[in-house]
């Protein structure tokens, strides 16, 4: 099992990943509530693009904008699919607060996301229980950004909801 460190500014557009101390990666956004990103993890480079709404999130090669896979969300169910190179696997989130959540291979738990901290700085461990691929490079990527955009609609339904009541 190999264990990596994410972290990110609760208003800032930029996520790291780390390997120890090491920056093997990144996620940014054009700003903090920019639909489109740019990521780079082991030297890979990707594009992540959310549509409207969170329905749909696609992740491309950014080198020959091949397109890698496609997630589609349902706020109303926490497991959604991706297929990558023909195999299926499952995004579960494992609660409302979307502090845990997972990709799964045929039922079997692959990479695990956490959140520890949601005060000035969102952090958190993302445990790799399979070895390093394409597939699992992408994952990991959608992963951070699906969770990234939950987390900003949360943050609109909230504003949504104070607006009403004040």
């Amino acid at each position: 099992m190999e264990k990596l460190q994410w972290t990110k500014d609760i208003f800032g557009s930029k996520l790291d990943i780390k390997l120890g101390s090491e920056t093997i990666g990144n996620i940014q956004w054009g700003n903090m509530l920019s639909p489109k990103a740019q990521a780079i993890i082991n030297g890979k480079l990707f594009t992540l693009n959310r549509e409207f709404f969170l329905s749909k999130i696609e992740i491309f090669d950014a080198n020959d904008h091949s397109l890698l896979g496609v997630v589609i969300i349902n706020l109303f169910n926490p497991k959604s699919d991706v297929v990558i190179n023909g195999k299926r696997f499952e995004l579960e989130i494992k609660n409302f607060w979307q502090s845990q959540w997972s990709w799964k291979f045929n039922g079997v738990e692959m990479i695990r996301y956490t959140s520890n901290e949601f005060i000035l700085k969102e952090k958190g461990d993302i445990e790799l229980f399979t070895a390093w691929n394409e597939e699992v490079e992408i994952l990991l990527l959608l992963g951070l950004f699906v969770r990234n955009q939950f987390i900003l609609f949360m943050l609109f339904m909230l504003t949504i909801l104070i607006v009403i009541i004040l």
